[in-house]
């Protein structure tokens, strides 16, 4: 229980669905000067104190709690800041590898569905409940669930869920992933719970107001990562005062005009290089993977499939070949924009996650 909206509503759906609930609160150790914020209904990381919505400060706790004496269920609140030093370790080594890091994926494989359940376990819970836009299914012929996007595909979180064990399914419940946005604050509102209004967590922001590279610096001390910005023939153009404060397909902040449109095309920490490009620049029609998590019983030597290769991103048609024990080669249809190591890649049959993996 994050003390938003979808979580609360999936507590009030368990219990009106006959299940004994108990709230479970993840403290990241963060203050209310320094609160936290999170896409919906994934990790929460800490954020400078602003008008922006939260899901771990003190006042997200207290609104859990608030929901959970509302609703007569046990409340927990955890304290994980140990655990979310893992988080922030990963976040920093991977920026500084020239990769673009992807926390909320990494809170539900470590965390949400790691370290909370855990503790579930220890409580006698058979089941864990999140307010995450996906569902399982039954499918005939399968011993375990199968893990499909949420009904509401414009708060469709199924691709932050690609790594979670197969075996966990069968134990994981999402109580709003069969409704709409609108209904679950329809619903909110007419179990009186104050929440139903409380606006959807924004960004994936780990840093005061933004800063990641002002974070780096203060969690690994004064690193110098300046360099050159140079155009995709290796022409220097100008310089950068540090590599982490840019991703793969950034346009804005780049803080150098050229009078078109530039992009980043590349990262290269070894000579701290940061390639500028035009658009056409970012197209790739092909990608490896490794660290794969698979979701199906059987998978082939070589299928096709639809693949995001980020959150929002619409899936596109590509086939898919399994070039080892632990990684794959993509090849799309169509050429796709912004493809970024460090980013899951995430596969899909329809609505049903066949599994990922952590673009090379």
């Amino acid at each position: 229980m994050s003390g938003g909206v979808d979580s609360s509503a999936s507590a009030v759906l368990l219990r009106e669905a006959g299940y004994e609930v108990i709230g479970l609160f993840m403290r990241s150790g963060a203050t209310e000067e320094a609160c936290a914020t999170s896409s919906p209904g994934l990790l929460p990381i800490v954020q400078a104190k602003s008008n922006k919505q939260g899901c771990c400060s003190a006042s997200d706790a207290a609104d859990a709690r608030r929901v959970a004496d509302r609703l007569d269920i046990p409340f927990h609140a955890l304290n994980f800041q140990d655990a979310f030093g893992r988080i922030k370790d990963y976040f920093v080594d991977e920026y500084l590898s020239g990769r673009t890091p992807n926390p909320c994926v990494q809170c539900n494989n470590w965390l949400k569905f790691g370290k909370l359940w855990d503790f579930a376990r220890q409580v006698g819970a058979e089941h864990i409940a999140t307010g995450h836009y996906a569902q399982t299914e039954l499918v005939s012929g399968e011993a375990r669930p199968a893990l499909k996007m949420g009904m509401d595909l414009t708060k469709d979180q199924s691709y932050v869920l690609f790594g979670l064990p197969r075996d966990l399914l069968e134990h994981v419940i999402f109580p709003v992933g069969d409704r709409t946005k609108v209904e679950i604050r329809e619903l909110s509102k007419q179990a009186g719970l104050r929440v139903h209004d409380k606006p959807d967590s924004q960004e994936i922001c780990f840093v005061p107001d933004n800063d990641y590279a002002g974070f780096i610096r203060r969690y690994r001390g004064d690193i110098n990562t300046s360099g050159e910005f140079v155009d995709p023939t290796g022409k220097v153009v100008g310089h950068h005062a540090g590599y982490e404060h840019f991703t793969i397909g950034q346009r804005k902040g780049l803080g150098i005009a050229f009078g078109t449109p530039r992009y980043v095309v590349k990262v290269e920490p070894e000579t701290k290089r940061v390639v500028l490009g035009e658009h056409h620049d970012l197209a790739r029609h092909t990608l490896e993977a490794n660290r794969l998590n698979w979701l199906v019983d059987d998978v082939p030597a070589t299928f096709a499939c639809s693949a995001k290769i980020r959150y929002l991103h619409t899936p596109a048609t590509c086939h898919v070949t399994v070039a080892g024990d632990d990684r794959v080669s993509v090849e799309f249809d169509d050429p796709q924009f912004g493809v970024a190591p460090g980013q899951a890649v995430v596969f899909y049959a329809g609505p049903r996650v066949l599994g990922g993996g952590w673009i090379l």
